[in-house]
């Protein structure tokens, strides 16, 4: 069966098996001399695009375990590289997790084996994407939002809304924004619209972005068809994206703060926002599989990926904010205001990633979006 579409009730009986049958390993042992990692963009740097950014090769130094990379660019993805097997650890979102637990890819961890585990927010620690019936499944990484991005020449001051890409209207250049514009191409993103449809049509009654009715799901849907009229494409891979918003005449978007740094260090004129909607967003979680064949190396790169070094330049990179409060201070990448200016007072505004479910018939699953979102991408 695909992970994609496991029906709520499924979902939560696979999560029950799966936690009443998975254990901790209890020790260690030697190091096996690699590791294997699928990541989102940006979150796993040896300095090969800035040699001030590289956690990788000390890592390496210190434990001898050889770091090799798939970068993946959805959630959905993700889902299937650990279902079909390889890897060790996944960098996931709470869109993914908890169906990573559910399918029984992931393995729960032993906190008692990473010693800088007591170091991690403790708004994060025990957080619902990522622990499960009291066992963890997996060490925060790092959080942020998704924000919203716009090309500053064309943008003299700074957008306040979604409306900019959500709906048809002139930009300040005097330009219609038809084709300027790009949205996510993960089934996820239905909830940006259900977040900004909270705000402007607020008889909907939309609480949670995720658990919509279908009366909500269908206006979600009407709003990201008529979206589709706009869109120049729909984005996941950073390097795309970038080179649509540097030659093919995109101009605002939805995107990571990892593109934003990643142009604005090229010098590009490219700046970003949290809107007055608010954002949906990420708190990722470094997950082992179920059948990692490098468990040793996978459990020193957990402690490792919790050192506030680590931690501090991770987020100046990625432009998110640690999972490690230590990390706040003293980094010189991130520098002292870096996890106010990423958000780091921002997590209860924040609407996290997370696996739509029914809750009994109340809420549209998420095999209905995964189907749908589909459809619209195809301007169906």
């Amino acid at each position: 069966m695909s992970p994609h579409n496991l029906t709520p009730l499924l979902l939560a009986c696979l999560i029950t098996a799966a936690v009443q049958a998975a254990e901790p390993i209890k020790s260690l042992g030697k190091s096996e001399g690699q590791l294997n990692i699928v990541a989102w963009p940006g979150f796993i740097e040896r300095g090969e695009t800035d040699p001030d950014y590289d956690w990788v090769t000390p890592f390496e130094q210190e434990t001898g375990c050889k770091v090799n990379v798939k970068i993946a660019g959805t959630s959905d993805e993700m889902v299937s590289l650990m279902a079909r097997g390889g890897y060790d650890l996944v960098t996931a979102s709470g869109d993914a997790s908890l169906r990573l637990v559910a399918g029984g890819h992931v393995a729960p961890i032993n906190i008692d084996l990473i010693a800088n585990w007591k170091t991690l927010d403790a708004r994060l620690q025990n957080a619902p994407w990522h622990t499960v019936d009291g066992k963890h499944y997996g060490v925060s990484y790092t959080w942020g939002p998704n924000v919203l991005m716009y090309n500053t020449d064309v943008f003299k001051t700074t957008p306040t809304t979604w409306r900019w890409i959500f709906e048809e209207q002139t930009l300040p250049d005097g330009k219609s924004n038809k084709g300027r514009v790009q949205a996510y191409d993960g089934p996820i993103y239905i909830a940006d619209a259900a977040l900004y449809l909270k705000t402007h049509k607020p008889e909907l009654g939309i609480n949670d972005p995720y658990q919509l009715t279908e009366a909500q799901y269908a206006a979600a849907l009407a709003l990201l068809r008529e979206q589709h009229k706009l869109v120049h494409r729909y984005w996941h891979d950073t390097t795309v994206q970038m080179n649509d918003l540097r030659n093919e005449g995109v101009v605002i978007s939805s995107g990571w703060p990892f593109t934003v740094n990643s142009m604005q260090r090229a010098g590009e004129p490219l700046a970003s926002t949290v809107p007055v909607e608010g954002a949906t967003g990420w708190a990722d979680t470094t997950m082992m599989h179920a059948s990692a064949k490098n468990p040793n190396c996978a459990y020193q790169w957990l402690n490792w990926s919790l050192n506030p070094k680590v931690q501090g330049d991770v987020a100046a990179w990625f432009g998110s904010v640690p999972a490690v409060p230590a990390a706040c201070s003293g980094n010189a990448l991130l520098g002292e205001d870096g996890c106010t200016l990423n958000g780091f007072d921002t997590f209860d505004q924040i609407s996290f990633w997370k696996t739509p479910q029914s809750e009994g018939g109340q809420f549209v699953p998420y095999s209905r979006w995964v189907q749908d979102y589909i459809a619209i991408m195809g301007g169906r």
